[in-house]
């Protein structure tokens, strides 16, 4: 895997070799380079321009990076009139002049500077970057979302599956890969270099990250795995310093407990359906005994969901916060019908179902404030992911195990406050 990432790497590396060096600033506003770039018809000193505005952009200040953003939104928007008249060419000369008039009548100029500044070798991560800027100082200003959706429609393409290289992280892994597994850890924060290496340097524990070729040194996104007999109820058992590893091939069950996202930039660009399905296709490979693949999963929005029902968490024994747990996994949903945890929005739309809900299943202080300590396993059954994908997708029924919808129906919503 390690092989095929590195030839694509050079596959893209060589795409750029034919840059000119790069010019010095002549001193014109961003917004003006912006524009003069999309209007370049010379590769030579269109690349040029792309990275004078890539390294500029680097030096900005945040108000200054909202102003180029103000000037991207409006300056370079559609035209709506020229939109309009296009399309009515259209519909009356249905020809591929007319629709190409149309097509480029209705895309903003911007998405082609995007595409025009990854033309610089290394552009592609600043692009990220750049749209991590954006989501992070235009949430309040509305009238930047077109310009995010140009940022998502681009990447969304640019980071598709087919482009994704899966690449196992182990203990001999490069430190600078390693040191990017700890900062990003959403989940379980590791708190040291000896508890990374409990994750990843045992028989029984895994973990596969997903890399662009164009960001080979980069994951956008990884999955720690544990191998077990048995499906597993208590992260901190999972996690034990004191444990007794266990040969891999005696396992049964594989275990996705921790999955985290890499680059704020890529929010909402999915790649952990496709993730977790390649990683268990792997594993069932690699060990045929595996025959079970399940998560153990945090329940985020289950303290707050019970407070807007005036349960206090804290106050509730845990076999009534677990019941709870179940009839808010199943019932408790947006208007929009689907489930108000994200976690479970995420699995259940990937084809998982709902398997079993643990009490003081997560002691720690974050697990004890987001859930009461209850934790889920959510079972990818490789048969069945497709069609259980389909039942959530068209109906938003939540696909669960027959236990699991016998404890919802037990959950007590009468209200309970401390005392």
């Amino acid at each position: 895997m390690t092989l095929l990432a590195d030839l694509l790497s050079t596959v893209f590396e060589r795409r750029y070799r034919r840059e000119a060096p790069g010019a010095a600033s002549d001193g014109r506003p961003l917004g003006e380079i912006a524009m003069a770039l999309v209007g370049s018809a010379s590769e030579t000193s269109g690349l040029a321009l792309a990275r004078e505005i890539l390294s500029r952009y680097g030096g900005l200040t945040d108000d200054q990076k909202l102003d180029f953003f103000r000037f991207l939104a409006t300056r370079m928007n559609i035209d709506p009139e020229a939109v309009r008249s296009r399309l009515e060419d259209y519909e009356r000369t249905p020809t591929k002049a007319s629709y190409r008039a149309f097509a480029e009548a209705a895309e903003p100029r911007r998405q082609e500077l995007i595409r025009r500044l990854n033309r610089v070798q290394g552009a592609t991560g600043e692009l990220v970057k750049m749209r991590a800027d954006l989501l992070r100082l235009g949430v309040s200003e509305p009238e930047l979302a077109a310009l995010d959706l140009d940022f998502r429609h681009l990447f969304a393409s640019w980071f598709n599956r087919g482009f994704l290289v899966l690449r196992p992280i182990s203990w001999e892994s490069p430190a600078h890969i390693l040191e990017k597994i700890i900062a990003h850890e959403a989940v379980h924060a590791i708190d040291s270099w000896s508890e990374l290496r409990r994750r990843l340097e045992p028989s029984d524990r895994r973990c596969f990250a997903f890399f662009h070729p164009a960001m080979p040194d980069e994951p956008l996104i990884f999955v720690e795995v544990a191998l077990t007999t048995g499906t597993p109820g208590s992260v901190q058992a999972l996690l034990a310093e004191d444990r007794a590893p266990m040969p891999a091939k005696g396992a049964d069950t594989a275990v996705f407990y921790s999955i985290s996202n890499c680059q704020e930039g890529l929010a909402s660009i999915s790649f952990g359906n496709s993730l977790i399905k390649q990683v268990a296709a792997d594993l069932a490979a690699e060990l045929p005994g595996l025959k079970t693949f399940v998560t153990l999963s945090p329940i985020p929005g289950l303290t707050r969901w019970l407070t807007q029902e005036g349960i206090d968490a804290a106050a509730a024994p845990p076999e009534r916060i677990k019941a709870l747990a179940a009839h808010y996994l199943l019932k408790a949903k947006s208007r929009g019908g689907v489930p108000f945890d994200p976690v479970a929005r995420f699995h259940l739309g990937n084809g998982a179902l709902v398997h079993a809900v643990h009490a003081e299943a997560d002691t720690s202080d974050k697990g004890r404030a987001q859930s009461g300590g209850v934790m889920v396993n959510y079972l990818y059954d490789l048969a069945r992911v497709e069609q259980n994908h389909e039942v959530f997708a068209t109906s938003r029924d939540v696909v669960a195990a027959k236990e699991v919808k016998a404890l919802a129906e037990t959950a007590d919503l009468t209200p309970i406050q401390e005392s």
